[in-house]
């Protein structure tokens, strides 16, 4: 039973109390991926191929190993064989073997006494290249004269007769499809494409790695999982994952973008090859756009049925996504989206993982999600253009609730899809009224939100503290989440519970902070493990008083009878238990090590407002409103902070975002001066609406708020924009060249 079914008062819960890290990081204490040094410690520097695909036919670094001060060079050949799966694809990214496979791709590496001296070695490593045809566009790949990227890639998923660079196939739906579709007045199919896009942080990705002859070694990254990074490096280099220790620094950003290696493997391979030293890699932004995974580029076919009072009828969703030259497009999360805002009698859903000549794709904040939000949220908001309803009325007819099968398969427990639909409907933003050449535009998004190999302990100080230890990096204000949880849970104020995020030998496997995981998943560990240790200083409290644990309970930080028929004893503080638990048994602390279950889906709605110049095509923002269900906000400013995050990253990748490849399939835009991502002036105040529908899941009814955000932007200014110029784009980023040819198009049609 979830704490808010019998508890709707809390002390901590709800609260907005200053982050625990804040004072460290606005004074610059605070020590992130670059800030490590160590003595004797050197620098690194990759090579990376210039080219889209090429075979490499030679390597020299006879020159660079000749200057004074350069300590190593690895190339592929310092790499174990034999890997199969993900790990080869994972060996394969981190440094190209025969074949170098997009623009970027890592082809040596030097290490050297200084960053600079490193550099200059780096330029003098010689190779030969042999070009080979290289395909960027997703669509293009799959067609029947597309060069083989990766020929034999394919898993046992892809029917045989299919092209070469579809590596997985997925098809599954549920219902009468031909049926639903024949029930309907209106149906509709469309194509709708997205370009891939970075996650943008202003960290780049930096490591120091040190690896012995005896194969024992550490890390420190700026990571979202460094039990991920140890066992990647130690599959890449053919070590024992035991014999590596990782520490994650600070984290500036990462959206799921540190969650798997590019170049931490580099480091450790550098370090061995010299003897030891520790070596230091920071990538610079070129190489972040160039070399480290976006998002996929999609192309998606929608179709829906509908009666022409609003009713859906049917879906079918086929989605073809590039994940770069590797297999994992997240072309599977992606369909299971697509549809899970509705109750649909009938879907069916069809996906393609195709490579192509870029970076191994990352996840992004929901990754597949706004694609999918994109495609069919645009077509709902056509279909409701074409029969004249409210696209808000039509949302909550045919909206999933508790009990609804969901499109991708099982039954939804409590949700708030409906909520936060009533939420956008009754706030003032959905009533403003509108000018010439402006528009609204209105979409849902969801997210499934995840569990994970969670590993946490707590343990009570001398003093009546509590220390957490736990395994997922603080990237969005957990340690002040969490460090609330437990001070609820404990009766303590905030003040006295620390959270610290801990390396690899101190806990068991930890999954990164992904998936809007961290406050539910170690939120719902931490609380057990101190449940764990109130259950024992009452244990230790009956035995001083000589009663039944049984009639103990705990209640404000302090263990008492449990009613009069229990004794009378005065309360026990736990700073009373604490100071003599030395005398009473040891130490005392509450541990968890498992898999969270109880995970439950989030669902978001936002209203935006836009104007459009009819002579330039730019897009103004003019209001933005989220309304998102967050189960239970543990810390609101965070929460809002999140749900605000989500839309602007949404509103960069609807407007401005996407790689540009020249005809040579290089990177055209490997800059933040090309590479536009939205900036205080593009944006407007974005306001959120906290719909609290409590996950039964959880102690406090958390849900994940981190992803959701991210999905309807993408949509919600689409529709928007066709509001405000008659005129629908279907291919984003919807930059003012594409706005303003719509629009004369128009004109001229």
């Amino acid at each position: 039973m979830a704490k808010d079914e019998f508890n709707t008062e809390f002390k901590l819960v709800g609260t907005r109390p200053n982050r625990p890290d804040g004072l460290d990081k606005v004074t610059g204490r605070a020590r992130y991926g670059a800030d490590m040094t160590m003595p004797g410690m050197l620098w690194g520097a990759v090579v990376r191929s210039p080219h889209a695909h090429a075979r490499i036919k030679k390597i020299d670094a006879s020159k660079a190993l000749a200057l004074e001060g350069v300590k190593a060079v690895v190339t592929r050949a310092d790499f174990p064989t034999g890997l199969t799966g993900e790990d080869w694809n994972l060996q394969e990214n981190s440094m190209a073997g025969d074949v170098a496979l997009y623009d970027g791709h890592a082809v040596a590496a030097v290490a050297a006494t200084s960053a600079l001296l490193a550099q200059d070695a780096a330029a003098l490593i010689e190779v030969e290249y042999e070009l080979l045809p290289h395909v960027i566009d997703v669509d293009d790949a799959i067609k029947p004269d597309a060069p083989a990227i990766r020929p034999g890639s394919a898993d046992h998923s892809v029917p045989e007769g299919f092209p070469p660079n579809v590596v997985r196939y997925i098809d599954y739906g549920h219902g009468d499809l031909d049926a639903g579709f024949a029930a309907a007045d209106l149906v509709m199919e469309k194509t709708y494409l997205t370009e891939a896009t970075h996650q943008g942080y202003i960290e780049p990705q930096a490591c120091v790695g040190q690896l012995g002859a005896d194969g024992k070694g550490e890390m420190w990254v700026c990571t979202q999982g460094h039990w991920f990074i140890r066992q990647m490096c130690s599959a890449v280099l053919g070590l024992e994952v035991a014999q590596l220790r990782v520490t994650a620094s600070e984290i500036g950003g990462g959206f799921g973008g540190k969650t798997m290696v590019f170049m931490e493997p580099l480091s450790l391979a550098l370090s061995k090859k010299a003897g030891g030293r520790p070596v230091k890699l920071v990538m610079n932004r070129a190489e972040v756009l160039r070399a480290t995974g976006p998002t996929a580029s999609a192309s998606m076919d929608v179709k829906i049925g509908m009666t022409k009072d609003g009713k859906m009828t049917a879906g079918k969703a086929v989605f073809r996504m590039q994940g770069g030259a590797f297999p994992g497009a997240p072309v599977d999360s992606a369909l299971d989206c697509a549809f899970a805002n509705y109750d649909m009698p009938a879907v069916y859903h069809e996906g393609f993982d195709v490579l192509a000549n870029r970076p191994k794709a990352a996840a992004y904040r929901a990754p597949g999600s706004p694609m999918a939000a994109f495609a069919v949220e645009s077509l709902v908001d056509e279909m409701c253009r074409e029969l004249g309803l409210d696209p808000v009325e039509v949302r909550l007819k045919n909206a999933a609730r508790e009990g609804t099968k969901a499109s991708y398969g099982p039954t939804y427990n409590k949700i708030g899809l409906v909520e936060t639909l009533e939420a956008v409907k009754a706030h003032p933003n959905y009533a403003v009224p509108l000018g010439p050449n402006q528009g609204r535009g209105v979409a849902s998004g969801f997210w499934f939100n995840y569990n994970g190999d969670t590993a946490v302990s707590m343990a009570i100080a001398e003093d009546g503290t509590a220390q957490v230890s736990v395994g997922t990096p603080d990237i969005g204000g957990s340690r002040a989440s969490l460090a609330m949880m437990v001070g609820e849970t404990l009766g303590v104020p905030y003040e006295h519970v620390r959270v610290n995020v801990v390396e690899t030998g101190a806990l068991g496997i930890n999954e990164p902070t992904h998936g809007s995981r961290a406050t539910f998943a170690t939120g719902k560990a931490a609380v057990i493990a101190t449940e764990q240790a109130i259950a024992e200083m009452c244990r230790r409290a009956a035995v001083e008083w000589d009663i039944d644990p049984d009639a103990v309970e705990w209640i404000d930080g302090a263990a008492q009878p449990a009613g009069p028929n229990a004794g009378k004893f005065p309360p026990m503080k736990i700073g009373e238990i604490a100071g003599k638990m030395s005398t009473t048994g040891g130490p005392i602390a509450g541990h968890y090590e498992g898999f969270p279950d109880g995970v439950g889906v989030s669902f978001g709605t936002h209203v935006v407002d836009v104007e459009v110049d009819p002579e330039t095509g730019h897009t103004k923002i003019l209001r933005y409103l989220v309304a998102q269900d967050a189960g239970r906000a543990i810390h609101p400013a965070y929460v809002e902070g999140q749900f605000q995050g989500g839309a602007v990253q949404g509103i960069g990748w609807a407007l401005n975002e996407e790689y540009v490849y020249g005809e040579d399939g290089r990177l055209q835009n490997a800059t933040f001066l090309d590479y536009r991502v939205p900036v205080a002036s593009d944006l407007p105040k974005i306001d959120t609406v906290i719909v609290e529908v409590p996950n039964p899941g959880h102690p406090y009814g958390v849900r994940g708020v981190g992803e959701t955000g991210i999905a309807p932007p993408l949509p919600a200014i689409a529709n928007a924009v066709a509001a405000a110029t008659g005129q629908r784009l279907r291919h984003l980023p919807m930059t003012p060249v594409k706005v303003l040819a719509a629009i004369q198009a128009g004109q001229d049609g």
